[in-house]
C-alpha cells in the first residue's frame, strides 16, 4: 500500500515522454514493444488502437487497480492506477523508458518534455469549484469577490508552476481540475464526478549527454515526492478530504 492511498479515492502515477519526431508506427515495431512490456507484466492483456494511431496495452480495470501504457504519434505514456507500492509504479515506468531507445528509436536528443505526474482523485457530487474555495481558501485579494452577495463560485482551479533551475528546464506544477460547469450550478443537478489534484515534475528539452531516460525519471520522481510530502499532503489533500467528509 502506498503512503498516499488513504489520501484520496484514487491515486495514480503517470509518465509521459513527448518527442520532437514522430514515433514509429509499423505493426512489427509496435507489437514487439508491447510484447516486451507484457513479458514483464503478463496481466496486461488488453491491446487496442484508438484514433487510428494511438496504441494501448492495459490490464483489466474492473478491480480498480491497473497498469497501462500507450504509444502515440509523438508521445510515449505509462501509468498505474492505485499501485500497490510507489516502486511498483516507478518500476513500470523505468521498464518502458528502458525499452524505448532500442525498440522505438527514441534518442535522448528526441525529448521535447519528460514528465511524471502524481494524481489524486476525489469523488464528489456537488460544486467542485465552491468546494475547493471552501477547503483551500481563495487568498486575501479575492476574499471579497468570493463573498459578493448572492455570488456562487463557478470557476476556481488554483495552480502554480515553479522553475527549479536557471534555464527553466526543470519545473514543478501543482494544479487542480474541477468537473463542474455553470449549467450544473444553475440547475443544482450534480453527478458524482472526480475532482483532481495533480503534482507534475517535468523536464524540458534533450537529456544531458550522460543521462538516460531511466535516470531522468528517477530524478523527477524524487522531486515529485518531495513536493507532495512537504507542500501538498497537509496543505491541499487533507483539507480537501476533511471538507468533503463534512458535506
Amino acid at each position: 500500500m502506498t503512503p498516499y492511498a488513504s489520501l484520496a479515492d484514487d491515486f495514480y502515477i503517470n509518465m509521459n515522454l513527448a518527442t520532437e519526431m514522430e514515433l514509429p508506427g509499423q505493426r512489427d515495431t509496435i507489437l514487439h514493444f508491447f510484447e516486451c512490456v507484457q513479458k514483464k507484466y503478463p496481466s496486461m492483456r488488453k491491446f487496442y488502437c484508438r484514433d487510428k494511431r494511438d496504441f494501448v496495452l492495459e490490464e483489466d480495470k474492473d478491480q480498480g487497480r491497473y497498469r497501462w501504457t500507450a504509444v502515440e504519434s509523438k508521445r510515449l505514456c505509462s501509468g498505474q492506477v492505485n499501485p500497490a507500492t510507489l516502486d511498483a509504479a516507478l518500476d513500470q515506468h523505468r521498464l518502458v523508458l528502458d525499452l524505448a531507445p532500442a525498440l522505438l528509436s527514441i534518442s535522448p536528443l528526441d525529448c521535447e518534455a519528460l514528465d511524471l505526474l502524481f494524481g489524486f482523485d476525489f469523488a464528489y457530487r456537488g460544486n467542485h469549484n465552491a468546494l475547493l474555495a471552501e477547503a483551500l481558501g481563495v487568498g486575501v485579494p479575492f476574499d471579497r469577490v468570493a463573498d459578493l452577495p448572492g455570488g456562487r463560485v463557478i470557476n476556481y482551479e488554483p495552480s502554480l508552476t515553479v522553475s527549479l533551475d536557471e534555464d527553466c528546464r526543470v519545473q514543478v506544477r501543482v494544479s487542480t481540475e474541477t468537473r463542474t460547469n455553470a449549467f450544473q450550478v444553475r440547475t443544482g443537478e450534480f453527478a458524482e464526478e472526480q475532482l483532481s489534484v495533480y503534482v507534475t515534475a517535468r523536464q524540458y528539452g534533450s537529456l544531458d549527454p550522460q543521462m538516460s531516460y531511466v535516470e531522468a525519471i528517477d530524478r523527477l520522481a524524487q522531486l515529485a515526492r518531495e513536493v507532495v510530502d512537504s507542500c501538498v499532503v497537509e496543505q491541499i489533500l487533507r483539507p480537501l478530504a476533511r471538507t468533503i467528509s463534512m458535506k
